[in-house]
């Protein structure tokens, strides 16, 4: 972990058998994944989705990685912002800068730990491809959200690091991140 861990130690992180995990932890489960297969091919995503609710807005991020046919391991963040947000534009420049924030902590070093034992294997198919997911379509009829696709997609791509998706595709936004936005919390600060 380098220095820039320490402006970290204070986000927690959980999935269905763990709570309370560090971004350090988080890492370490990840790794411990990648090491047990690692001739695979894997995806690296990151995406937030939200919920307005009376008096405030929860946000996940989901942090999934992802070995397309062969399983996943993933985890994800809850804010709560003590207002709903209304406005479809600012909640998905929001989700996207909760998303944009976790992958610059993995942008240099933890993506190269990611990679190191994929090396070996490059040659017999192994990979690391990274994302940041935004939960927006491209079909104006069925998604209010088109509108501002591009806006988002140019945002993330513009760090040189992860590709942008959206529906379809964005499966860590619009599935696993959204299944936990559905529940209310129980304690808005």
């Amino acid at each position: 972990m380098s220095k820039q861990a320490s402006k970290w130690d204070d986000l927690r992180f959980q999935n269905v058998s763990e709570s309370g995990m560090t971004l350090e932890a988080v890492m370490n489960r990840m790794l411990r994944f990648i090491g047990q297969d690692p001739r695979c091919a894997y995806h690296f995503v990151i995406g937030t989705d939200s919920q307005v609710f009376r008096g405030y807005t929860k946000f996940v991020t989901g942090i999934v990685l992802h070995r397309p046919g062969k399983g996943a391991w993933a985890c994800y963040r809850v804010v709560v912002l003590p207002r709903e947000v209304l406005s479809l534009r600012e909640k998905l420049s929001y989700e996207t800068s909760l998303s944009q924030e976790l992958a610059a902590y993995f942008a240099d070093d933890l993506l190269r730990d990611m990679e190191a034992p994929l090396l070996p294997y490059v040659y017999q198919g192994a990979s690391l491809e990274s994302f940041i997911d935004i939960d927006a379509g491209t079909e104006p009829v069925v998604n209010k959200t088109s509108l501002y696709v591009q806006e988002m997609v140019e945002r993330v791509e513009a760090s040189g690091v992860f590709l942008a998706r959206v529906k379809p595709e964005s499966y860590a936004a619009s599935a696993y991140a959204n299944r936990y936005t559905k529940r209310p919390v129980k304690k808005v600060m």
